[in-house]
């Protein structure tokens, strides 16, 4: 009962906003165009998936993208789709101008969130050991001059690393209600510390 009390003073006494202003933010490091990268981060691994193909590069996109999982026919779609992918980046990048409608600079990345429905997480975690599901809204600029907005499925797979799942619609019960998610609103950089 004591700690309980000394908890109840600690608060009673406190400032108001203290709570909100003092938990910490994760600190992260920052790719060259300020925006996360990497596995560490559900933002990192969806502006990898953006920068993959802003840069046409092969290998940063096959390492980014999420392990075939699951049974029957999913897994095999879904690889098949990686190796598509890869050779349109390819002939892309051979190309002496890049296509008008594709991406050229990350405008803007917002913070990573949940889906609002519980089954998809939960199914994630039951049928194939994900630690975490979510998504990230990704804006880009095109080569056309237009702006583009990305929404991409992140996972937290078994190796707790975050990686993009460009194929959510393999699987339905996963990404259940994804598209009809409401827009982020969240900047990514509110959440976390830059380290300079």
């Amino acid at each position: 009962m004591k700690i309980l009390w000394t908890c109840i003073c600690i608060l009673a006494v406190a400032p108001s906003g203290v709570a909100a202003d003092s938990i910490a933010k994760a600190r992260i490091k920052v790719a060259a165009d300020g925006l996360p990268s990497g596995h560490e981060t559900p933002e990192g691994a969806a502006c990898d998936l953006a920068r993959a193909f802003i840069k046409r590069d092969t290998a940063l996109f096959t390492t980014t993208c999420l392990r075939p999982y699951g049974g029957g026919k999913a897994p095999d779609e879904y690889a098949a789709y990686l190796k598509s992918t890869v050779e349109s980046m390819k002939e892309e990048a051979a190309k002496k101008e890049p296509s008008p409608g594709g991406p050229k600079s990350i405008g803007k990345a917002y913070a990573a969130r949940h889906l609002s429905k519980n089954g998809p997480a939960s199914f994630g975690y039951a049928a194939f050991g994900f630690k975490d599901v979510m998504f990230v809204d990704v804006g880009v600029y095109l080569h056309n001059g237009e702006r583009a907005l990305n929404r991409t499925m992140v996972i937290k797979d078994k190796d707790g690393k975050w990686y993009v799942h460009p194929m959510p619609a393999v699987s339905p019960l996963l990404s259940t209600g994804l598209n009809e998610e409401a827009p982020s609103t969240q900047d990514v950089l509110e959440v976390y510390d830059v380290q300079k």
